[in-house]
């Protein structure tokens, strides 16, 4: 099939016909040298114009103009010794049945394969050493107007931040040396700028460096580099006095192509992150492409993030549901301007009221529920008991019970990591959703067309109500930073992470349906505990301030229902690997659906009173592991719930 070209393709199609032409004249000149002059020009004229024809035919197919000179590349040049490879093989062929190749020494052949892969390759990349700057007599000379910066990360990142510069004209930076993460690659050079040391050396790699090589800035060139890795980066940059940036994800989405190179602070994401867990992208495609899907708390940190997760693998339609009107409308309107013709349902509804939630589920059918809703902040819910239990407990059978009604194929639950151990009711109203949705995945009859998979996992970055939005307020208005307790650690992951392995979860728990891993709860791991003071001190740094020093942090004490540390497993919980990274497999005691069945028609009763020492009674019930950090704050509830 002919291939398109482009106006420049033109221009380049025309350059590579005239080379071909002067290729066969010089092979023929190179070859026989004085002896040209007493060879039939008459002769060799027809055999040049069909050597021009074939190249013409061979480079048009061949899809030599689908590159750019200025980034000509291995892959241009393999793409030029195919397509000369061919112009001789056809010419051979041409010139056996034609003259039995006596007219030309057979020699000429290989010559002229030579001159012409010289002469198509060479402009190439002569043009692309001077878009690239390389013959600039002045590269070597120091420019006081450029930011002396090192690298961190000597791999494909680092390369292309150097290319990047010598393409820009405007040269905001000039590189210094880089640090690589591995001890192998010091003393090598990427595009002659040398590797001095490891991330781990930063100090010693800028004390053998000129005055006028002092760098002024550490620059991360690697997306995947492990959160503990930038940490350590971070401190030895602020003990030397240097600022910390990175280079733009390859991942990172840009409203338009420019040829500035925009580098941008490192943020919290880059401390906490790790290295990125595969993911399979085609079972989750299997999952959600051409089905209809459910989602409450659509407006939430991790409801919002899987509505565009969702939306991303082209499913029939999409349900929203949210009971809060601007969250609601805000994903709303996201989802009608990045996936237009996507059919999609905005719902107000609150997952409390069983009528609604069993009208909704049964006129929009869906085949997969993803169930976000929840109460989550720990200090709130833990002085608004009965409003815990109502929307965790009593929301979650709510919506268990209508996918069951409306023989939902799958029904995803979102749980957390306080729901081990817990100290607060926050933990403990969504241990007992697990229990509830567990039991229902055991007894076949009562839900024989429904899976239920449960998911649970920690703090989320950035989420509403997280202590790093928390932080940042606190870092504009100047301090100070507020931490509870010094030595208090938590699990963190990002919210795409987090909603990725939650769509992963599924994937596998659908896969278990009618196995004896049936019951389990997905858990995620969470990598590393981080300590919340080590995280304010580092966003403080980040910010391009001294802890205690410019901005103070102060000890707060101990809320309500909080831990010192957080837990993913129960000590009593079973522990099961699966085959997908990241993600495990808990298998904590269950309970008999009629038993936790009966509890919960409790609750609501209870709940409509506000008596919270009733409710707490039903925890300790069926969660003896509740300890209260502080048992009298969770009595002073007494305004009933309207159901």
């Amino acid at each position: 099939m002919i291939k398109s070209i482009s106006n420049r393709g033109h221009f380049a199609y025309a350059h590579d016909l005239v080379m071909a032409f002067a290729s066969f004249w010089l092979a023929i000149y190179l070859r026989i040298a004085d002896d040209f002059i007493f060879y039939d020009i008459d002769e060799l004229i027809p055999i040049s114009v069909v050597f021009t024809v074939i190249c013409a035919i061979v480079f048009r197919v061949s899809g030599l103009y689908r590159g750019v000179w200025r980034y000509a590349s291995i892959t241009d040049l393999w793409a030029i010794i195919k397509a000369v490879s061919f112009v001789i093989l056809i010419f051979a062929f041409v010139m056996f049945l034609w003259t039995r190749l006596e007219t030309l020494p057979r020699s000429i052949l290989i010559i002229n394969w030579f001159i012409l892969m010289a002469m198509l390759g060479g402009p190439r990349f002569f043009y692309r050493l001077l878009k690239d700057r390389r013959f600039d007599l002045s590269a070597g000379t120091i420019d006081s107007r450029q930011i002396p910066v090192l690298l961190a990360g000597a791999s494909d990142g680092a390369e292309l931040f150097i290319r990047s510069l010598r393409q820009n004209q405007d040269l905001r930076y000039r590189v210094v040396g880089i640090a690589s993460e591995n001890r192998r690659r010091i003393g090598q050079e990427i595009h002659g700028i040398p590797v001095l040391g490891t991330v781990n050396d930063l100090a010693a790699i800028t004390a053998q460096l000129t005055a006028d090589n002092q760098p002024q800035r550490v620059i991360l060139t690697k997306d995947d580099m492990d959160g503990g890795t930038v940490r350590s980066i971070l401190e030895q940059a602020n003990g030397l006095g240097l600022t910390l940036s990175r280079t733009p994800k390859l991942t990172d989405f840009k409203s338009s192509i420019t040829d500035q190179l925009d580098i941008r602070p490192v943020d919290v994401e880059d401390l906490l992150g790790r290295a990125q867990t595969p993911l399979d992208r085609n079972a989750m495609r299997l999952m959600l492409e051409g089905k209809t899907v459910l989602i409450t708390g659509a407006g939430g940190s991790i409801g919002s993030e899987l509505v565009r997760q969702v939306c991303d693998f082209n499913p029939r339609s999409v349900t929203l549901v949210e009971n809060s009107e601007f969250a609601l409308y805000s994903i709303d309107l996201e989802v009608s301007q990045k996936w237009p013709s996507l059919v999609r349902h905005a719902i107000i509804a609150d997952v409390r009221e069983k009528a609604r939630i069993q009208q909704i589920m049964i006129a929009g059918s869906p085949d997969l529920v993803f169930h976000a809703a929840a109460l989550k902040h720990v200090p709130l819910v833990e002085a608004n008991v009965c409003e815990g239990l109502a929307t965790n407990v009593i929301g979650t059978r709510n919506v268990a019970d209508a996918c069951v009604a409306a023989q939902v194929s799958t029904m995803v639950v979102v749980s957390t990591d306080k729901a081990i151990n817990p100290t607060n009711i926050m933990g403990a109203s969504k241990r007992l959703a697990e229990i509830y949705c567990q039991a229902l995945d055991l007894d076949p009859d009562s839900a024989p067309h429904t899976q239920f998979v449960t998911v649970r996992f920690g703090n989320v970055l950035g989420s509403t109500g997280s202590v790093v939005p928390l932080f940042q307020k606190q870092l504009v208005a100047g301090g100070p930073l507020t931490v509870t307790h010094p030595d208090m650690t938590r699990y963190f992951m990002t919210i795409r992470e987090a909603v990725e392995l939650i769509l992963q979860s599924a994937t596998l728990g659908r896969q278990i349906r009618d196995s004896h891993d049936q019951g389990k709860i997905f858990v995620l791991d969470m990598g590393e505990p981080i300590k919340i003071l080590d995280l304010a001190r580092q966003m403080i740094r980040l910010a391009g301030l001294q802890p205690e020093k410019d901005v103070t942090i102060e000890i707060t004490g101990i809320r309500p229902g909080e831990k010192l540390f957080e837990e993913v497993l129960h000590d009593g919980e079973n522990l099961v690997h699966t085959n997908t990274q990241g993600i495990l497999l808990a298998a904590p005691r269950t309970t008999e659906l009629a038993r936790i069945a009966t509890a919960i028609d409790q609750l609501i009763e209870i709940c409509a009173k506000g008596d919270a020492p009733a409710g707490i009674e039903i925890i300790k019930a069926f969660v003896p592991e509740y300890q209260p950090t502080d048992p009298l704050q969770t009595r002073q509830e007494s305004v009933p719930h309207t159901p």
